[in-house]
Parts: C-alpha cells; structure tokens; sequence
C-alpha cells in the first residue's frame, strides 16, 4: 500500500469509522472513572487519562501489526475479530466492575489501566484494517484522540436513536476481519486463484456475523420482555 494512494486513505477511513464504532467502550470507561471527581478536575481526568490510554494503544497496535507477520497470526487475529464483530451486536455492555475514583491521578489510572484491558478489540481491529502499514496505524490512532475525548458519548446517543448503525460497523469489522484471513499468506495462494471464492467467502463471514448478532438481540430483548411479564417473587 502506497503512502497517500487511495487505498491509503480508504484504510484510514476504514479505521476511523473502526474506532468511532468501538469508541462506546471508552466513552463508558472514561465517564465512570471520573464521575466522582468535581467538575473542573473532570476535563482533565479525561484528557490525561485518555491521553495516556491512547499512547498505549498505538505501542500495542504497532506491536500486533508486528505480530500479523508471523505465519497463521494473520489468520488467528482474523477469527478474533469476527469473534468482537460478533459482540459489538451482542454485547450488552457491563461495566460495573470500573471503580469510581474521587481525585484526579488515581481516575488517570483507572481510565489506563481499563481502557488497556478493555481495548484489545480495538488493536486488532486497527491492526488488520492497517494492512499492517505502520505511519496508518499512527495516524488512525491520533485521529481517533478527538474522537474519543468529544465524540465518542455522542456516538453512543446515535446510536441509541439509530440501532442500524451498529450493523454498519459490525458488517465494516466482520469484512475486515474475512480480508485478514484472505490475506493470510498461508491461504493467499488459494483466494489469489479464486477470486470468487474469496468474495463469496467474505460475504459469508460478513453476512453470519450480522444473522447472529441479530439472531442473539431477539433473543435478550425476549428474556428481558419475558423477566419484566414475569417479575421474581419472593
């Protein structure tokens, strides 16, 4: 991939739109984390703390754009991804066990040390939507700072308002999750003499990904109509 040619740029949109569908974690960590500090320590809990998790990130992802080039970690973060394309449609999202902290270093770290432990999606996503082009992932993730600081609770509200959006996104980490398998250089010989296959292969991935997390939607939304018809009693 040439630097500044327009598959460059279709991979930095790609990642974008990555981390803006992935942000809602952050958002949530970072609002739990500081919701206890006062109101002008607040905006700095978040920059630094998100200022911190960022610098992190892009060392992890740098090294798994590393580790991509290893024989079959191409295929296996593949199969990861498909994995979290899966849960950004399943995952109910608890978050209770991140503490609240009451002043600023110590919610600094919270918002590190959970955002580390939480952003592993992320890195792989970013990783592989890369091609493991280094100077992408840096500017992806730099990119993607702003987004997390200011947009990322604005997201969530979209995406309360537009469900669909969440498709969009699983559908855009399922696809690049069914190219890093393509372009496993283990299976690249196959799909390079059938390309066909490797469509239809990536419409497979694309569309199963989407069947089960909506599959599993219906399902919660009927536990939960089926807990509320029928409260616990004592």
């Amino acid at each position: 991939m040439e630097l500044f040619s327009p598959a460059f740029f279709l991979a930095l949109v790609n990642i974008i739109f990555i981390d803006l569908i992935l942000a809602g974690d952050n958002a949530i960590v970072i609002g739990m984390a500081a919701r206890r500090l006062p109101k002008s320590v607040q905006k700095k809990a978040i920059l630094y703390g998100t200022g911190g998790a960022v610098v992190l990130r892009i060392l992890a992802t740098l090294i798994v754009v590393w580790l991509l080039q290893i024989p079959w970690l191409l295929a296996v973060g593949g199969l990861m991804l498909i994995f979290i394309a899966y849960k950004v449609l399943a995952d109910e999202g608890d978050h209770d066990s991140i503490e609240a902290k009451d002043s600023l270093w110590p919610a600094v770290r919270t918002i590190v040390i959970a955002d580390a432990a939480m952003g592993l999606d992320n890195v792989i996503a970013v990783a592989g939507a890369s091609g493991q082009h280094m100077i992408l992932v840096v500017i992806g993730l730099l990119i993607s700072v702003p987004i997390v600081i200011w947009g990322s609770t604005l997201f969530i509200k979209l995406l309360t308002l537009f469900p669909w959006i969440a498709y969009v996104g699983a559908g855009v980490l399922a696809y690049t999750a069914s190219h890093m398998i393509t372009e496993e250089p283990h299976f690249l010989h196959f799909f390079e003499d059938n390309p066909l296959l490797r469509y239809l292969f990536i419409a497979l991935v694309v569309a199963g990904v989407l069947l089960a997390g909506y599959l599993k939607k219906q399902k919660q939304r009927g536990e939960k109509k089926k807990a509320k018809s029928h409260p616990a009693t004592r």
